[in-house]
């Protein structure tokens, strides 16, 4: 085995179990010792109507992208071929997560150019700020530049390799690095930046997102019991 094997089997067999590891047990111990810290700093008195649009813009389609990643890579294979072909799939993929995708960076970029222009906001934004956000543009540019990319294989066979992988990592399936040994370049990039954001979380302003998940708990809590202390007068 040589180096270039070695270092293609541990990016995309060992790396991202070590990105999971972190993000959810860095998660939890943020959260137990330093829950002040869980948010997204605001800057909102500061140009509020582009921060409005942009971030409306960027968080409804990264909603959309990651939502769809999550259904269309790791939904079982069974529950998808009876509806459409790998074909289809494939095609629905890139024509939604282009849409989303694009409309995501749109607003990203509104937010970027905000950050580092006005002097006030820039001053106001920890490095790791400006470098979250610079990863999510660069992470929402690769997944675009997939698209053209999978138009040129439409009969589905590469967008199965790929959910392939997704499901035998998920599933912990040793080998499945080598399901990516041919993959185009921008692929792997891809799966190695997200990654890589999942192990950063923990440590920057992208922990947040987890707030967003767990405010789906809300619609399952029961109702809130409140009771009145009546004042009892005595004559």
């Amino acid at each position: 085995m040589n180096d270039a094997t070695s270092l293609h089997l541990f990016l995309f067999g060992i790396y991202p179990y070590i990105c999971l590891s972190v993000l959810l047990l860095g998660s939890l111990v943020r959260f137990d010792r330093e829950p002040y810290t869980w948010k997204s700093d605001s800057s909102q008195m500061l140009r509020a109507g582009q921060l409005k649009l942009g971030s409306n813009l960027f968080h409804y389609g990264i909603l959309v992208v990651v939502l769809g990643h999550f259904v269309g890579f790791l939904m079982p294979h069974w529950a998808i071929d009876w509806a459409m072909s790998p074909a289809q799939h494939q095609l629905l993929a890139m024509a939604g997560g282009g849409v989303a995708g694009a409309v995501a960076i749109i607003g990203l970029s509104m937010l970027l150019y905000r950050r580092l222009a006005d002097p006030r906001i820039r001053r106001n934004s920890r490095k790791w700020d400006i470098a979250v956000v610079c990863m999510l543009w660069l992470q929402l540019l690769l997944g675009l530049l997939t698209v053209p990319l999978s138009a040129q294989h439409m009969d589905g066979a590469e967008f199965e390799r790929l959910t392939s992988y997704v499901k035998g990592i998920v599933t912990f399936q040793s080998g499945v690095a080598t399901l990516l040994v041919e993959t185009p370049w921008v692929y792997r990039l891809h799966i190695l930046l997200g990654f890589t954001i999942f192990l950063i979380s923990p440590f920057t302003r992208m922990v947040h997102i987890w707030s967003g998940a767990g405010a789906l708990a809300y619609l399952f809590r029961p109702y809130q019991l409140v009771r009145t202390r009546k004042r009892t007068v005595h004559p």
